[in-house]
């Protein structure tokens, strides 16, 4: 079993943007370029809630972005649409983006020892799964799963799947909605905190700049 600080666990669940791939920036600059035509004000609001609500489908904030701050529907073409350009401004980049220091290591410290690991994203799951791949990332893992699917729903389909005790496992998160997700599915965390940033997380929370299990 995987030891971290003290503590050992019989599985770890890894958000992706921000803890295996350094990449949230991209989608950050993604954002901003599809809102950028309705101007400055439209595009930082845009902005701010994606960075607020890390971890949560880009279609949700799509459907804030239009509805809230646009006053236009959101629908499903209208979606789409967004989806679709929003998967080609992020792609080259996401394929580009530095691994997050201390992930390799850890990777290949649960693999030798037979722990399952596993993604648990907010990125489209066929998107998150093809750049995984593309990645050289899939051996590490036992099962990669992204939106629609909320994290809770994926975590608690995996902990009853593989018969896990939440107790004895470790959620990696960058964000508010991965803390609440762990929270939630009682599993420990760990919060992934860039040295440029300050912690999103309560105090008392355990955080790293680097993926160290």
């Amino acid at each position: 079993m995987a030891k971290w600080k003290g503590r050992k666990w019989d599985a770890v669940f890894f958000d992706f943007d921000g803890v295996i791939l350094d990449s949230v920036g991209v989608k950050t600059e993604a954002f901003a370029k599809l809102f950028r035509p309705y101007g400055p004000k439209v595009e930082k609001a845009v902005v701010a809630y994606h960075l607020a609500h890390g971890g949560v489908s880009r279609y949700v904030k799509f459907c804030y972005a239009l509805e809230e701050l646009l006053g236009e529907p959101a629908g499903e073409a209208r979606l789409e649409s967004l989806g679709r350009a929003f998967s080609d401004l992020v792609r080259q980049g996401v394929l580009e983006a530095p691994i997050v220091d201390g992930v390799m290591a850890s990777l290949e410290m649960l693999q030798c020892q037979g722990i399952p690991a596993f993604v648990v994203s907010g990125t489209p799951e066929d998107e998150l799964k093809q750049v995984v791949e593309e990645r050289g990332l899939a051996s590490f893992f036992e099962e990669v799963h992204g939106s629609p699917r909320t994290k809770c729903d994926i975590i608690e389909s995996l902990l009853m799947s593989y018969g896990l005790t939440p107790s004895r496992c470790l959620m990696v998160g960058d964000a508010m909605t991965d803390y609440l997700a762990a929270r939630k599915t009682q599993l420990h965390f760990l919060g992934i905190v860039s040295s440029k940033s300050s912690s999103p997380f309560p105090k008392r929370t355990k955080v790293s700049t680097s993926v160290a299990l």
